[in-house]
């Protein structure tokens, strides 16, 4: 028997369960992890909650993990029982002290990154290197807004575009908030709750705005973030933190500017294994080198039983950067 989390309808933090469960022998081209360190991202809300309903009920939660491998299916020869590993693109189900995981899925964990670290950073790293390093890539030197620069995916770009020499603006929703992008490389910071985003995006580019935006709040600064880009700018909107974007009129892309407007997601750009060593790779080697640091405050590491609590934290907007669940405590 182990402990999982399970949900049977969608809906508040209090739907999520804390259940008995006996796990499954992985498949043949999977293994069995036992977890660590589980990432708490806000996607998780958003399927909880059902703004992206899971594909049945009941259904478990999470698709980020750091852990031990425990059993190997029959047909996996890259990875081995003892192994340290992480991954962030599982089925839902991560919310476990035990998970099976496709071995493509499967990143091997060098020995100078803890578990805790590993599963803090993993899916939100993945994120950062693919928003700065693909989707647009940001130059030494640029000046690009960045919206919930003191989240776990925002404190990480600010780290990431200090190590890059690029200037990141990043919005926040407090003082306090701004201060901790600023020390982990933010070039400056918007409070929203005082300050016109658009506007001071002006006169911190001295009236030339900026090339690129990431957006993962959504509905409340759409608008904000076209406001913000130069001509035939591009704003990347990768989540939906205050709700989606609905009914858009495209004629407003062309009255400010010829934009574009794309919606990624991690899954579009790490597809098979070498693309997921590659991305992996360039994270570990950030965080090894103390360029990137994604220790997790003792007060956000809530016990696996403790689901219901960390995601009113989460979504209370209290949190500063990464969030874990830990299993057997």
């Amino acid at each position: 028997m182990a402990k999982r989390i399970q949900f049977s309808t969608t809906g508040d933090p209090d739907v999520l369960q804390y259940i008995d469960f006996n796990p499954k022998n992985p498949e043949e081209h999977e293994v069995q992890v036992e977890n660590k360190a589980i990432g708490i991202n806000y996607i998780d809300t958003y399927i909880r909650s059902g703004l992206y309903p899971p594909a049945q009920l009941p259904s478990g939660l999470g698709t980020e993990g750091a852990g031990v491998i425990k059993k190997v299916g029959s047909a996996v020869s890259t990875l081995k029982v003892g192994d340290r590993v992480v991954y962030a693109q599982s089925a839902l189900g991560a919310y476990s002290e035990i998970h099976n995981v496709p071995a493509e899925k499967i990143a091997l964990l060098p020995d100078n990154i803890s578990f805790q670290q590993a599963a803090a950073s993993f899916l939100k790293g993945l994120t950062v290197q693919y928003l700065l390093r693909q989707t647009y890539e940001i130059k030494p030197g640029e000046i690009f807004l960045f919206h919930a620069a003191a989240g776990g995916v925002g404190l990480i770009a600010c780290q990431w575009a200090k190590a890059l020499g690029a200037r990141l603006i990043g919005t926040v929703g407090s003082d306090e908030k701004a201060e901790l992008a600023k020390a982990a490389g933010a070039w400056a910071t918007i409070n929203y709750a005082k300050e016109n985003i658009a506007q001071r995006v002006i006169e911190l580019t001295q009236g030339e705005k900026v090339k690129v935006v990431y957006d993962s709040v959504g509905k409340n600064t759409w608008l904000d973030s076209l406001s913000s880009l130069q001509k035939r700018g591009l704003l990347v909107s990768f989540g939906n933190a205050s709700g989606p974007v609905t009914g858009v009129d495209l004629g407003i892309l062309n009255q400010k500017g010829g934009l574009y407007v794309t919606r990624p997601s991690l899954n579009w750009y790490v597809t098979n294994r070498q693309e997921l060593e590659q991305a992996s790779n360039e994270l570990f080697s950030l965080i090894a080198c103390g360029a990137i640091n994604v220790d997790v405050a003792p007060e956000q590491q809530f016990p696996l039983s403790q689901a219901q609590r960390a995601h009113q934290t989460l979504e209370s907007r209290k949190t500063i950067g990464s969030s874990l669940l830990i299993p057997g405590s």
